[in-house]
C-alpha cells in the first residue's frame, strides 16, 4: 500500500510540474508574441524554468536522503561540466548572448566588421546576431564567433571614408593632394586630408580621406568619394595608370590617358540610394530601437508626472501636472503604434 501511495505521488508531482511548465510556456509565448526585441528575455526565461522544474522534482520526489543527496551533487556536476565545456556547444552560445547583452557595444542598426564580414545589425537573439551584407543578404554569426573574435563597431557620430591610389614621380605631389582634397571636400566630407602611404619604386602611393557623419550612407557616399576622385583627377590632367603601364599600340609620347571630358548628368530625386535599399532590414531595426528608447524615457516622465500630480497642493498646478499627462499619455500610445507597425514590417521580412 505504501509503494502505491510512493507511485501515485510521483506521479502526480511529475505531472503537476509538466503541467506547470506546459502552461508557463503557453503563456510565454503568447504574452512575447508580439515582442520580438524581447525574444532574448523569453529565452532566458524558459531555460531558467527548466532547471527550476528538474531542481524541484528532486526536492521533493520521495528519494532517500542519501539518493537526494547524489541527485543533488549530479545535478550540480552536470551544470558545472555544461558550462566548463560550453565553448563549443549550445550553451557557449547562450553564455556569449548573455555577454553580449551585458556589455552592450553595439545594437541594431550599427556598422559592424568580424572576420571577414561586413553589415548592419539587423536582429541580435540569445544564440545568434544576424546582419545585413552590402549585397542585402541577412547573414547569421553566431554569439559565440563575435565573443571569440574581434569586432569593429562603426561610431554612429561618423567615420572615416579612405580611397587608395598609385600615381608616378612624374607628377607633383602638391598637384595631386589638392585634386584629391578637392574631390573629398566635393563628396561632403569634413575635415578631408591626404597621406603618402608609401614611396614604391616606380610609384607613390597616397591615401585621401574625410569624415563622415552620416553613416546612413556610407555606401553612396564611399562611391561618391572613388568617382569624384577619379574626375578631379582627370580634370586636372592627371592620369591614372600604373608608371609600368606597357601596351602594344604605338601612341605619341604626348598623348594623355584621359576620356574626354562630358557634363555630368544631373542627379534627380527618383535616383535610388544604395543604403536605402542595401540596409533596408537593418534601418528598420536601427528605427524600432529608437523607438523603444523614447518610449522607455516617455513613460518614465509619465511616471514623474503622477508623482507630481499626486503632490500638487493648488489648482493650477494639478491642472498643469493633467495636461502634461495627458500629453504624455498620447505620446505613449502613439509611439506603441508606430513600434507594432516597425515590428510587423520586419515580421514579413
Amino acid at each position: 500500500m505504501d509503494t502505491v501511495l510512493v507511485v501515485l505521488h510521483s506521479v502526480a508531482l511529475i505531472a503537476a510540474v509538466g503541467f506547470a511548465l506546459y502552461v508557463g510556456n503557453r503563456r510565454l509565448v503568447q504574452h512575447y508574441q508580439d515582442k520580438t526585441h524581447l525574444r532574448f528575455r523569453q529565452q532566458l526565461i524558459q531555460i531558467g524554468g527548466g532547471l527550476l522544474a528538474v531542481l524541484l522534482l528532486i526536492m521533493f520526489l520521495p528519494f532517500n536522503p542519501e539518493l537526494r543527496s547524489d541527485l543533488f551533487s549530479l545535478y550540480g556536476l552536470i551544470i558545472s561540466a555544461t558550462i566548463a565545456l560550453s565553448s563549443t556547444t549550445l550553451v557557449g552560445n547562450v553564455m556569449a548572448g548573455i555577454m553580449l547583452k551585458a556589455i552592450g557595444s553595439y545594437r541594431p542598426g550599427d556598422y559592424i566588421t568580424v572576420g571577414d564580414y561586413f553589415g548592419r545589425i539587423s536582429e541580435m537573439d540569445l544564440l545568434h546576431t544576424e546582419i545585413q551584407t552590402e549585397q542585402r543578404d541577412l547573414t547569421t554569426l553566431p554569439n559565440l564567433y563575435l565573443v571569440t573574435n574581434p569586432v569593429r563597431v562603426m561610431q554612429s557620430s561618423g567615420t572615416v571614408l579612405t580611397v587608395d591610389l598609385s600615381l608616378g614621380y612624374d607628377v607633383s605631389r602638391h598637384r595631386i593632394e589638392k585634386a584629391l582634397v578637392k574631390a573629398a571636400s566635393a563628396t561632403g566630407l569634413d575635415s578631408p586630408f591626404v597621406q603618402i602611404v608609401e614611396l614604391g619604386d616606380f610609384s607613390i602611393s597616397y591615401r585621401v580621406s574625410g569624415l563622415l557623419t552620416d553613416v546612413a550612407h556610407l555606401i553612396e557616399k564611399r562611391r561618391e568619394l572613388r568617382a569624384r576622385t577619379v574626375d578631379e583627377l582627370h580634370a586636372d590632367g592627371i592620369e591614372i595608370v600604373s608608371p609600368t603601364f606597357m601596351n602594344q599600340r604605338q601612341f605619341d609620347s604626348a598623348t594623355a590617358f584621359i576620356p574626354q571630358k562630358t557634363p555630368a548628368p544631373a542627379e534627380t530625386s527618383d535616383t535610388p540610394v544604395p543604403d536605402a535599399i542595401i540596409f533596408d532590414k537593418a534601418s528598420k531595426a536601427e528605427s524600432l530601437e529608437k523607438l523603444r528608447k523614447m518610449l522607455d524615457e516617455t513613460k518614465l516622465r509619465l511616471t514623474q508626472c503622477e508623482a507630481s500630480l499626486a503632490e500638487a497642493k493648488n489648482e493650477k498646478s494639478v491642472q498643469a501636472a493633467e495636461k502634461e499627462k495627458a500629453k504624455l499619455a498620447d505620446t505613449i500610445e502613439r509611439l506603441q503604434a508606430q513600434i507594432n507597425r516597425q515590428e510587423e514590417k520586419i515580421a514579413s521580412k
